[in-house]
This record gives C-alpha cells, sequence and structure tokens, in this order.
C-alpha cells in the first residue's frame, strides 16, 4: 500500500512511498531481526528491483555493530544485490520489467564532480551515496540496503548480469567482485607479472580467480595450512604459508603486485618487502588500528603502498562482463534470512567458504 512521505530536511521530497520488509538492526549490541521500512515510489528514471539473492559482506558486520562509527539507525545492510525488475520509471530507458539487475555499493552521487564526469563515482568529491548508511536525498532518512524485499534505485546505478552467471553466486561480484577487480585493473595485473594474494577470505578468493583470469602468475599467501589445497583450486600458482620465513624468502623482491585483502592486524612490511623495484601493494582489507610502515620497506626499491576501494559504475559492469567472458563467479554458502545473526558470527571466525549469500525469498516466508 502506497502512501506519502513528508520530511522537511534539506534536498528531501514529498514522494509516494511503500512499506516492505526487511531484516536489520535497531543498535550496535542488538541482533538482526525483522523490520518495516518506506521504499519510494519509482520515480521517472527509477527501477524498483525485487531483491533475488543479496551477499553478506564484512562491511555490513561492520556497520551493523558500528565498528566504522557512524552508524544511523535502524540500519538495514547489503550491497550485493541480484534481483528481476518489478517496475520502471515512465523515462527510463536500459532496462525493462522482468530483466534481472545487480546493485552494489552505490546507489547515487553527485554527478557533476570532476571525479563523476571520470566514471569515478566511488570517490565522488562531494561524497557518494551507499546502498545504505548513506543520506536519502529523496526521503530525507537514511538509505536501506539489500537485506530486504525489493530497492528503489535511479537506472543509472543499475548494473545488467550476464546471463549464464548463476544470479546467487553473481551477487558478491557486486562488492568483493569489484573490489578486488578495480585494484589488479589500475595496477595492470596480466601477462608477465607475478601477484600475491593476501589473505584467502571473501575478497581474496575473487582476487585469485580475476587475477588469474587476467593472466597473471598468482601466488596466494595465507597463514592457514588448510587452505593450501583450496587456493590451488581456485586457480593458484603457488601457496605460501606466511608464517614460514624459508617460504617468504623464496618471493622477497619478486612481486610485481601484491593485493592485501587482510582486515585483521598484520604485518605490512613482511608483504611490502615481497615487491620488486617499482611495485605496488594496494589494501584492500581495512583493519581497525593503523598497521605500521617501515620507510625502508619502500625507500631502498621505489615500492608503492596504496588503498584501493570498490570501483565506479561503468567498471563495475565491465567487471561483470568480464567474470561473465571468463565464468567467474564467487564460490558461496546459502543462507535464510533467519540464518544472519549465526552467520555474522560464523564471518568473525572465518568459518565460510567463501562469501554467505541469502537467499531473499526466506525473508517474504
Amino acid at each position: 500500500m502506497y502512501g506519502k512521505c513528508k520530511n522537511n530536511r534539506k534536498g528531501a521530497t514529498t514522494l509516494k512511498t511503500k512499506s516492505i520488509k526487511a531484516f536489520g538492526t535497531e543498535a550496535a549490541k542488538a541482533p538482526l531481526k525483522g523490520l518495516t521500512i518506506n521504499r519510494r515510489h519509482t520515480t521517472s528514471h527509477d527501477v524498483e528491483i525485487d531483491i533475488l539473492y543479496c551477499g553478506v559482506c564484512h562491511s555490513d558486520l561492520h556497520t551493523a555493530r558500528n565498528e566504522w562509527h557512524g552508524t544511523i539507525y535502524p540500519c538495514v545492510p547489503g550491497h550485493e544485490i541480484v534481483g528481476r525488475i518489478v517496475r520502471v520509471g515512465d523515462h527510463v530507458s536500459k532496462f525493462k520489467v522482468g530483466d534481472v539487475a545487480a546493485v552494489g555499493c552505490l546507489v547515487d552521487s553527485c554527478r557533476e564532480c570532476q571525479y563523476c564526469q571520470e566514471d569515478l563515482e566511488q570517490y565522488c568529491e562531494k561524497g557518494n551515496i551507499q546502498t545504505y548508511n548513506s543520506p536519502d536525498k529523496y526521503l530525507g532518512t537514511q538509505t536501506y540496503g539489500g537485506y530486504s524485499e525489493s530497492i528503489v534505485v535511479d537506472e543509472s546505478f543499475v548494473l545488467r548480469v550476464p546471463e549464464n552467471l548463476d544470479l546467487a553466486a553473481t551477487a558478491p561480484l557486486l562488492c568483493a567482485g569489484i573490489t578486488t577487480y578495480s585494484p589488479l585493473k589500475h595496477w595492470n595485473v596480466g601477462p608477465g607479472k607475478k601477484v600475491g594474494v593476501v589473505g584467502l577470505g571473501g575478497l581474496g578468493h575473487m582476487g585469485v580467480k580475476i587475477a588469474k583470469a587476467m593472466g597473471a602468475e598468482v601466488i596466494v599467501f595465507t597463514t592457514s595450512a588448510s587452505k593450501v589445497e583450496d587456493a590451488k583450486r581456485l586457480g593458484a600458482d603457488d601457496v605460501v604459508l606466511s608464517k614460514d620465513e624459508a617460504q617468504m624468502a623464496k618471493y622477497a623482491g619478486k612481486l610485481h603486485f601484491v593485493l592485501d585483502a587482510v582486515s585483521a592486524q598484520h604485518d605490512i612490511n613482511a608483504y611490502l618487502n615481497l615487491l620488486r623495484v617499482d611495485g605496488s601493494l594496494a589494501l584492500v582489507g581495512a583493519p581497525e588500528l593503523p598497521l605500521p610502515v617501515a620507510a625502508f620497506s619502500l625507500i631502498p626499491f621505489r615500492r608503492s603502498f596504496a588503498g584501493s576501494m570498490i570501483g565506479g559504475i561503468a567498471e563495475t559492469q565491465e567487471m561483470l562482463d568480464f567474470c561473465g567472458k571468463h565464468n567467474i563467479v564467487s564460490d558461496i554458502e546459502m543462507i535464510n534470512i533467519g540464518q544472519i545473526n549465526e552467520a555474522y558470527e560464523r564471518l568473525l571466525k572465518g568459518d565460510v567458504k567463501y562469501r554467505f549469500v541469502i537467499d531473499m525469498a526466506s525473508l517474504k516466508k
């Protein structure tokens, strides 16, 4: 049933809204539970997507529990969304009802600054609008994510899913896929390059698959002997137990690029020392505390220590098309929405290979 939403916040307008089911939390220490939220009715350039699957990202946990601070409650996480379009606005030209579509970490940006003009909406100077926990300029509240029945998004921030990919296993590509694809592409990973992937989790396992498909020689660095064979199954050419000094020494000064996907505290210098002259390490994991960097891990070899976010909308579509061409999806474990709190606890323990995906039909039931 549609109603009207009135809000006096700057930028908000009076729109028809619809109440839908969602799953989220009302406090940092509260478990996730069933909630009712409002979605706007489609405006002229919007599409409404019935959500089929939503991936579970570690960022969801961080935000729900306010570990990065600034969470607005109630919080409905989820930015790895795959679904089917059920309604389109009058001026929508890219999609039609019945299309399979996807939404990642972004649902809007200013579209005018230098970075938006360069298809780098993730670095929008005025601040990108993320799928959840960002200002909703339409309703004057915060945005709500994919742990919900449906979502309404401007068509410019909606993505196409290659027909050959499994829809559930595609969902994590919308964050884990683009978070690893973007730096691998930016630092020109390809044939003739030796690439290290640190950490074999939700991000790391995608980094292995994508770097290998790009033609690189891929070496995985892990603290877990139990992950050696799985890393090779995913495409790694070699696997190094990072606690073994002899194994680490084998690659000292040899790698062109290192993708560091570890969010826990770790010795970043151990991995910087694997880089050859002019090599780069890009951090895509998000450790809670600063990582001390020794000057002489960088200076003698002109090494670079960098960070990378997700990609812009054009690059995210490029990533999906690349994955479609190479038949790449995430390794997933399907859960229902009632298992989300348990999944968060297992996520903290690294007890998933390699990404949880929620069957959103379970929310409707």
